[in-house]
This record gives C-alpha cells, sequence and structure tokens, in this order.
C-alpha cells in the first residue's frame, strides 16, 4: 500500500508542478498574482511536501525488503545492513531520478516560502522555470522510469546491490552531489526568470548568491568524497582517474565556480551581468549533460548507473529543450541586458573575469575530452583519452587561474595600479621561484608536479595576504571563507603534486613470512585467512607493515567474493600518517604457492581530501556572512520605512 501511496504522491507532484509553471506564466503575462495566478507559491510548497512523501516510502519499501516492488527486488537483499538497503533506493537509476526530483521540489518549495526580495513578477518567472524543469523530470519518472513498479509476484529474494556501491563513501556520496546539481537548477531558474522579465539587478544576484554558494559546497563535498572512494574502493590507487564518470561531477564544479565569482560581483558591485546569466545557464547544462552521459549507457565506466538508451534519449530530449531553449532566450534578450557598472582591467573585477575565462576554457578541455571518444566511436574509431591529454592541455590553462588567484584579492574593486601592490608581486613571482628550486635540488621529479608544488606554497602564504593590516576581529565572516576556500585549494593542490612527484609503487608475490619494502615501508606477510561478513566471504593478507623500522602495524587487506550479486572486489588497506598513505591490496594466489601484494607509499596524498573540506568550509562560512548581511540589510531597510512611516504620521 506504501507504494501504491507513493506513486499517487508523485502523480500529485507533477499535477502540482504544472499547476505552479502555468500559474507563474499567467502572472508573469498578467503582472500580479490573484486568483489562478497566485497559486504558484502554494503550489510549489505542496509539490515538495508531496515528493518528499513519495521519496519518504521508496526508503521505506527498500528498509522492510518488500519484494514486491520490482525495483526493491532488482536492488536489495534481505541479509544487506540497514543502511545499504537504505542506500540501495538511490543506489539505482529509479530511486536516484526520484532523489534529484525530491531535492528540486523541496527547493522550489522553499523558495517559494522565504523569498521575498525578487520584485515579484520575476519571482513568478522564477517559480514557472522551476515547475516548468520539475514537470519534465516528473513525466521521466512515471512514464519512463516508475520507482513503485510491482511484480505480478513477489520475488522469494533479492538481486542484491553492486557490491561496489555498498560502501559508506558512496552511500553519501550520490545525494550530495544532487544537492549541488539541483542548486544549480535553481540558479538556472532565477537566470531564466531574470531573462523573462529584464531584471538582472543586485536584488537578483543577492537572491540568487546562497542557492550557488549551496550547490558549490555540495559538489566540492561531493566530488572530494567521490575522488577518496574512487580511490581506496577500485583499487586504482590514483585520487584522479580522469574517469568520464568522474568528470560528469567536475565539469559542474567548474562552471559553478564561475558563476559564484559573478553572481557575487553583480551582488555587491553591479557589474558581470550578463556573465552571470550566461553562467547560470552553463553550470546547469552541464548538470543535465553529466545525467545524459551517467545514465544513457553511452559511456563505459565502472560506476555508470543504467546502460538504457531509451532512457538516455528521454534525458536527452529534456536537456535540448531545457537548455536549448534557455539558450535561446539568452540570444533574444542578452542584448538587452547591459553589463553594469564599468571597471578597469587591473581591478578586482578584472582578475574574476580573467579567472572565469581560465575556468571556461578548463571546462572545455575536459567537456572535449570526455566527448571525443564518442565522437571518434560514430565513425567506427575507438580511441581512449586519459592523463597524457588532460594533465598538460588543462596545466596551460589552470597554472594562470591559480597566480591570477594569489593576485586577485590584493587588488581594489573598479580600478587599481601594479605599482601599488608591487611588494606583494614581488613576495608571490619569489616564492615561486625559490620553491621551484627547493624541490627540484632535494626531491627532483618532473616538471609539472614540481610546478605545482611551488605555486601550492605560493597560493598558501598569498591566501592570508588581503588579511594583513585589518582588524581580524572585524572581518567579515564570508572574507575568512574566501581566505580558507582559497588555502584550502593550495592545500589540495599541494596533495596532488606530491603524489604526483613522490608516490612509489611495489609488486611483490610473497610467501608467508616474507616481507616486501615501498618506500620507507617494510611489510611482512603473516598470514592468509578466510573470513566471512554478512553477504560475503573473503580470502584476508594478515600482515605487519614498519615504518622506518618503527613498531608494526596489523594490516588485513581483502579479497572479497559476494554472491548476491555474484562479483568480486579488493578492499585495500590504507594506513594514514601525517606525511602519507601506505596503501595496500591483495591480490590472488599464484602457482607456486606465494601470495601477490600490490603496495603504494603516497607521500601527502590525504592533503588533497583535506584541501576538500578546507574549501567546502570556506563556502559555508560564506554562506553564513552573506546570510548575516542579508538580514541586516533586511532590518535596516524595515527600521528606515517604520521610520518614514512614523514621519509621515507626524
Amino acid at each position: 500500500m506504501i507504494a501504491e501511496l507513493g506513486h499517487a504522491a508523485l502523480w500529485l507532484a507533477a499535477a502540482l508542478a504544472l499547476l505552479q509553471l502555468v500559474g507563474g506564466a499567467l502572472a508573469l503575462r498578467g503582472g500580479e498574482a490573484d486568483g489562478i495566478t497566485g497559486l504558484a507559491r502554494p503550489a510549489a510548497v505542496l509539490q515538495g511536501g508531496l515528493a518528499g512523501f513519495a521519496f519518504f516510502a521508496l526508503l521505506y519499501v527498500f528498509a522492510v525488503t518488500d519484494l514486491s516492488v520490482k525495483l526493491v527486488a532488482a536492488n536489495s537483499h534481505s541479509l544487506k545492513p540497514l543502511i545499504f538497503k537504505l542506500s540501495g533506493a538511490w543506489g539505482n537509476h529509479e530511486g536516484s531520478m526520484l532523489l534529484w526530483v525530491t531535492v528540486m521540489a523541496l527547493a522550489g518549495g522553499l523558495i517559494a516560502a522565504v523569498e521575498r526580495r525578487l520584485p515579484e513578477n520575476t519571482m513568478q518567472a522564477t517559480l514557472a522555470a522551476q515547475g516548468f524543469v520539475a514537470l519534465g523530470f516528473y513525466a521521466f519518472l512515471l512514464l519512463s522510469s516508475n520507482p513503485f513498479e510491482r511484480l505480478p509476484e513477489p520475488a522469494m529474494e533479492g538481486l542484491g546491490l553492486n557490491p561496489l556501491l555498498q560502501d559508506i563513501g558512496l552511500a553519501l556520496h550520490p545525494p550530495t552531489l544532487y544537492f549541488g546539481y539541483v542548486g544549480l537548477s535553481v540558479a538556472f531558474s532565477f537566470a531564466v526568470g531574470a531573462m523573462l522579465t529584464r531584471s538582472v539587478t543586485p536584488d537578483f544576484a543577492r537572491a540568487m548568491r546562497p542557492w550557488v554558494l549551496g550547490a558549490w559546497v555540495f559538489l566540492t563535498l561531493g566530488i572530494t568524497a567521490g575522488s577518496y572512494w574512487a580511490y581506496y574502493e577500485l583499487g586504482w590507487g590514483g585520487w584522479w582517474f580522469w574517469d568520464p564518470v568522474e568528470n560528469a561531477s567536475l565539469m559542474p564544479w567548474l562552471a559553478a565556480t564561475a558563476l559564484l565569482h559573478s553572481v557575487s560581483v553583480l551582488a555587491s558591485r553591479d557589474a558581470l551581468r550578463v556573465w552571470t546569466i550566461m553562467l547560470g545557464v552553463v553550470a546547469f547544462s552541464m548538470s543535465m549533460l553529466g545525467t545524459f552521459l551517467v545514465r544513457s549507457g553511452v559511456l563505459t565506466s565502472v560506476h555508470a548507473f543504467a546502460v538504457d538508451p531509451e532512457r538516455g534519449s528521454f534525458i536527452l530530449a529534456l536537456l535540448a529543450i531545457y537548455i536549448g531553449g534557455a539558450l535561446l532566450l539568452f540570444a533574444l534578450r542578452a542584448s538587452s541586458i547591459s553589463e553594469g557598472e564599468r571597471f578597469a582591467v587591473a581591478s578586482r573585477e578584472g582578475a574574476l573575469v580573467f579567472n572565469n575565462v581560465m575556468l571556461s576554457a578548463i571546462l572545455a578541455v575536459v567537456l572535449l575530452g570526455t566527448l571525443y571518444p564518442l565522437l571518434t566511436e560514430a565513425f567506427d574509431v575507438r580511441v581512449s583519452v586519459g592523463p597524457p591529454y588532460f594533465n598538460p592541455v588543462s596545466a596551460i590553462f589552470t597554472i594562470p587561474m591559480l597566480l591570477a588567484m594569489a593576485v586577485g584579492p590584493l587588488l581594489r574593486w573598479r580600478g587599481d595600479s601594479w605599482a601599488r601592490i608591487s611588494k606583494e608581486l614581488a613576495l608571490i613571482a619569489a616564492l615561486v621561484i625559490a620553491g621551484l628550486i627547493f624541490f627540484a635540488l632535494f626531491e627532483g621529479g618532473a616538471l609539472l608536479p614540481l610546478l605545482g608544488l611551488a605555486i601550492a606554497v605560493m597560493l598558501a602564504v598569498a591566501s592570508f595576504l588581503p588579511l594583513r593590516g585589518r582588524n581580524l576581529k572585524r572581518l567579515p565572516i564570508a572574507v575568512w571563507g574566501m581566505v580558507i576556500a582559497h588555502f584550502g585549494i593550495a592545500v589540495a593542490l599541494f596533495g596532488m603534486a606530491s603524489e604526483s612527484a613522490f608516490s612509489t609503487e611495489r609488486l611483490a608475490a610473497l610467501e608467508v613470512g616474507q616481507s616486501a619494502t615501498v618506500g620507507p615501508w617494510e611489510v611482512e606477510l603473516a598470514s592468509v585467512q578466510p573470513v566471512a561478513g554478512p553477504n560475503w566471504t573473503a580470502i584476508e593478507g594478515r600482515m605487519l607493515a614498519s615504518y622506518r623500522d618503527g613498531e608494526a602495524q596489523p594490516i588485513a587487506p581483502q579479497s572479497r567474493n559476494f554472491w548476491a550479486p555474484a562479483q568480486q572486489t579488493t578492499e585495500s588497506v590504507l594506513l594514514t600518517r601525517w606525511n602519507g598513505q601506505l596503501y595496500a591490496v591483495m591480490g590472488n594466489e599464484a602457482n607456486d604457492g606465494r601470495w601477490q601484494l600490490r603496495l603504494w607509499w603516497k607521500p601527502f596524498v590525504t592533503f588533497i581530501w583535506y584541501g576538500g573540506m578546507l574549501v567546502a568550509l570556506g563556502g559555508v562560512l560564506a554562506i553564513i556572512g552573506r546570510v548575516q548581511q542579508d538580514l541586516k540589510r533586511r532590518s535596516i531597510r524595515r527600521m528606515g520605512a517604520v521610520r518614514r512611516a512614523d514621519m509621515g504620521t507626524v
């Protein structure tokens, strides 16, 4: 019964999305919101509640393993731990799309309930656009991917969940990314609403900014968690593999980063209007494109979700309608949107525009590298594009962007002179040169990683230069957010460059009692034992690992065999120190009785994810600071209105 209620809630939510679209469109046409035209806001709130109920219903049927529901039977098993039963609700095509539309509906309801800064016609246009986007996803779920479909007869047992997905990291990774994707859908709706009413103002940017910031924070967390999961669960041993599915989440983040800077300039300086609108459309386009690539089956990846060209065509049609329509609207209205206040090249706005251009170029590099194999396959030519393309080509644009990131916060708004910050520029140049010489002399290695290390050190120092001479106690929280986010980029870059420059790998075949060394570690294979879990069996290698002849620490990597579904996985072991990680993977038994082991020593690799968390923390602080500023601004406006009213009475 709960499945039928969830299905009915989805139909009602779709009807409300249609009402939201019609009401918002009529209000936009008539300029007032009363009668049916005044229903857009309550329809959005109710739609959010119904979509939330539908997702709760799906969680329930997974929690109780209701094997009469087709989706549960195909993606769960009665013996799975509860956390993986619940994560199975979004670890498949239908459930993840329901999660997507639920978050979108809840976001639309929140906008309708709390947003009062925009002119009413812009607000109605934004709600109409949000309803239009949601309606397409409801149609997709109800007509093509119903998550509540019943089986003619309940299954005796479920088929289980992909063992690669039975991990706490990946249980949390998709919802985090979806919050980011949906935040960008809200930014897209704001952009469409502003284009329809030609109201691209600082107030519009202030309304849009928290959603962009929130989306950017969730995307940062999702990408950080996803890269760590791929690092330890897939056994790749690399922090970024340039896998197409990884790229599908990186592209929206790049666009969102550029959008975040543009919308901040528009909110505070009334500039970069066209940039903001264009990036609002591009960022959501990348979210839709990523969804299409992951779910259409056109890409080959170990963690692509669905191989279904029919449903992929549905998403492609939505992509064409939404993005094609928005780009057409942008082409028609761009000439009527002024760029706003002017600024000099040597200004903070100028540095932000330069960074936006570089971010857009990196986005184009990743997009081309991801799609190129698909384009050549259409001509029956199979090619693969990997690190030899992505690393050097993206570095051409990443290095200037990082240098501008160090210099930009030192410049004044509107206009500045290079002479005023000449000492800081000299310090930045000296740090890069000194760092390059230091790492080259003491560690050696390829040019690109060494350059990355030198720039990371420079950027870490430059991140705090804007604080010089300022009263730290009175510094706005948003400025702290910028400083910490930029410092986080430096920390992550240091980890990436260190891993690339100094990692060592050892492939060994050992008998029990033998040892192998990798970097400063010595690893002894003490024994090999069979072990069993709730839905798997494994061969476990019990080892003793010693760092520079220190005390031995036990580690136990496993080679697991799941039976529902039948699949073999490797469970690596990570031994973490402040200066890096030992990474150990258990292999198979060779014919001569020796066991295969793969060992890595990765200096400072954890800095990659520490940096990612710092970047997200900076974003959270920026949200808190901006919300505080907006509340203070509203309070001042209210007080001014009260005083004017009192004066009028007198």
